[in-house]
């Protein structure tokens, strides 16, 4: 198998640009390395490409082990022939491989094999010549297993509809047909209580190649939980002509046996059969397509705006039990922590008070965080209305209290318990929203839709691709970071992470990157996939602290000697480009490494995030009961869905923006407008108090 050929074809890529980036990929190499330091071998292939051609990769690999498997069998079962093998190898895809093999698979007893048994193939012949068998024909076949002539007919017809619903053309004639026509029916499922769940579903009928993905899963979850019975509708007379055309000779004109054996074999075997086929495709493009957008909406909010490193205090609301707060250095350790009760049903307003300014002075805090749930727009407002002198900024705390009771929690911090690890975690997302939320599996951070609906192994894979995409795009501080993100920089694994920080907490911080190679663990290769994503601020040597890689480091003093400066005194030079000029052919460089490298000169270790903004709700509207039709108001958007976008407006409940509200224009993909932490201008459309639904507008407020 000529795999590089066969993913260009595919992907409609340059063949060499494929062979080496597979080339790469099998001797280790990491995407965000291939991405960042490969380009010239690849052709400056970008990360989404390469992760396009890993998968299609896999997929002809597990493709061609299935072949073997197919060949394998028909050895076993005396169907092998040359031919066969050369048409197996032939197959670009699963379906046509599986079309082919499925007149030789073996098969349990069915009623075209217990008339082949009973010696009625030769009638089933004389049928598919599109004639109708004489008596002579018929009483040859009455024997101890064939009762009467009538039998023998039945079983010859038994024959002729399996061999129809196996031939190749056939089966994809009505694919086309289903693909194209079918609609998916929905109905309640024997036994379903009244006002189920799903009831908004039932008696609907909806072109299956036109459904949402939304609503595909929607309708697969009434299914698994027993409230709706799914089919699929399409033209039955439409379907036997396609299957008559595709089995037999154009213009035949079916004999009334034949015309049976061909009905029988759609309505029966064939339909049956590529309906579940529909099915399982609608739902696989419609987790395709949940998938998608989850992972986007994950690498929005990894890669939101930090605050950076200020120490601050970080509050984490509640009623009945007070509000936790913690003080955080402006490197995210914890220094104090307590309790203030300034919210029903305790309203010690002014000891709260006391405390929280004598925490600012004492620490010189630059900012206060506050969790957004239950008594958060309340205590964001009490805290606001103390005049503190510094912001007072709301914190999506999804996910923050399984951090709080996991694993990383209890080792970061074993001597306290979950209220105080949710207060910093609530905290620290606040300043690094990257740092802190790759220690939370994404499942939990509340940005997907219908997430435990689609396959779990290819979530996992997307989603953990989009983590090591936005952790090495971002970098990493080699000194400040903690085991979770720096098992996701490239080249790195948790055991190799483990063994960085116990290296670092026992000799102390790192001065150059070449320090990596004496951790335990750490080899050449390695060091080779991981170093230029790792940073170390104020080190022995500044190359250190940029995304220049160590292996370019000679292209940098070559340059250096040619400005007649030192690297320190390169970096931030505006006339970096015409000092290169001839550079990369005199050091075998490639065009794009050496723009790379000047980029990066100009300004070492810059940060892709958009910069801190600050949003502030409407103080007079914290409640479902403050809203009104009409009202504008600030909001975030919290998740983005197919359908539209939640955005929080600061009453407890996410309100939906459709996506026919989203934009004065046609939207086809809600995330081409908008991202999840994007700050909105939005109109109230309408509330439903009792059911929690808020209907928003955003088209209505721009301008």
């Amino acid at each position: 198998m000529n795999l590089s050929l066969l993913v260009s074809q595919s992907l409609n890529l340059p063949e060499r640009s494929v062979a080496s980036v597979l080339e790469l990929l099998d001797l280790d190499h990491t995407i965000p390395f291939i991405a960042r330091y490969r380009k010239e071998a690849t052709g400056n292939l970008d990360e989404v490409v390469l992760l396009a051609v890993r998968d299609t990769r896999d997929r002809l690999v597990e493709l061609d082990k299935r072949k073997t498997v197919v060949l394998e069998s028909l050895k076993e079962n005396g169907h092998w022939t040359a031919d066969r093998e050369s048409a197996v190898q032939g197959f670009a895809t699963l379906t046509a491989l599986e079309d082919f093999y499925l007149p030789f698979r073996p098969k349990r007893k069915t009623r075209a094999s217990i008339a082949i048994e009973h010696g009625l193939e030769p009638l089933a012949e004389v049928l598919w010549k599109n004639q109708e068998p004489g008596a002579a024909d018929l009483k040859r076949c009455v024997s101890a297993d064939v009762p009467d002539e009538e039998a023998a007919l039945a079983g010859a017809r038994d024959i002729v509809a399996e061999r129809l619903s196996e031939n190749a053309a056939v089966r994809t004639k009505l694919r086309q047909r289903l693909a194209r026509e079918g609609r998916l029916t929905v109905s309640a499922a024997r036994g379903a209580p009244a006002g189920h769940p799903f009831i908004e579903h039932v008696g609907k009928a909806e072109l299956l190649a036109a459904m949402p993905g939304h609503r595909v899963l929607a309708v697969f979850r009434g299914e698994a939980e027993k409230f709706l019975s799914l089919g699929v509708e399409v033209d039955l007379a439409g379907a036997e002509a396609d299957a008559l055309g595709a089995a037999f000779p154009r213009g035949t004109r079916p004999v009334a046996s034949l015309a049976a054996a061909l009905a029988d074999g759609v309505k029966r075997l064939l339909l049956p059969s590529l309906e579940n086929e529909a099915l399982k495709d609608a739902r696989a493009r419609a987790e395709v397509g949940a998938i998608h957008i989850f992972a986007e909406n994950l690498r929005q909010l990894l890669l939101a705006a930090p605050l950076g490193q200020k120490a601050l205090l970080a509050v984490d609301p509640g009623l009945r039990t007070g509000c936790k707060v913690v003080i955080l250095s402006a490197q995210g350790s914890l220094l104090d922590h307590g309790v203030i009760y300034p919210l029903e049903p305790h309203r010690k307003t002014d000891e709260a008070a006391r405390l929280v300014r004598e925490a600012i002075k004492k620490y010189n805090l630059l900012a206060v965080a506050v969790g957004n749930g239950t008594g958060g727009r309340d205590a964001e407002a009490w805290l606001r209305g103390l005049a503190l002198g510094v912001p007072v900024l709301s914190v999506n705390e999804s996910g923050a209290s399984v951090y709080s009771a996991s694993e990383v929690a209890r080792e970061e911090f074993p001597e306290f318990d979950l209220t105080v690890r949710g207060a910093v975690s609530i905290g620290r997302r606040l300043m690094d929203p990257l740092a802190e939320l790759v220690k939370i599996d994404p499942k939990s951070i509340g940005v997907g839709q219908y997430q435990h609906d689609v396959d779990q192994k290819d979530l996992k894979r997307s989603l953990d691709d989009v983590v090591v995409s936005c952790v090495n795009r971002v970098g990493v501080d080699l000194n400040l970071a903690t085991r979770p993100i720096l098992t996701y920089v490239a080249g790195l694994n948790a055991r190799l992470a483990a063994s960085i920080v116990e290296h670092r907490t026992r000799r102390g911080p790192f001065r150059r990157r070449r320090d990596l190679l004496e951790v335990k663990g750490v080899g050449p290769k390695a060091f080779e996939q991981a170093a230029g994503f790792l940073r170390i601020a104020d080190g022995d040597d500044p190359l250190d602290a940029s995304a220049v890689h160590p292996e370019s480091y000679p292209v940098v003093e070559k340059l250096a000697r040619r400005a007649h400066c030192s690297v320190e005194e390169l970096i931030g030079r505006r006339d970096l480009p015409s000092l290169a000029g001839g550079l990369a052919s005199e050091l075998g460089v490639g065009e794009a490494t050496l723009a790379d490298i000047l980029k990066e000169l100009e300004k070492p270790g810059r940060d892709p995030r958009p910069a801190f903004e600050v949003v502030t709700f409407d103080e007079s509207v914290r409640s479902l009961a403050d809203l009104r039709e009409g009202l504008v108001l600030n909001g975030i958007v919290t998740n983005v869905t197919d359908f539209g976008a939640f955005v929080d407006i600061g009453v407890h409940q996410d309100g939906l923006v459709h996506v026919s509200q989203l934009a004065a224009s046609f939207v086809k993909n809600a995330l081409d407008v908008v991202k999840p932490g994007q700050t909105v201008k939005v109109m109230v459309m309408s509330v439903d108090t009792a059911k929690k639904r808020i209907s928003l507008s955003r088209k209505a407020c721009l301008d």
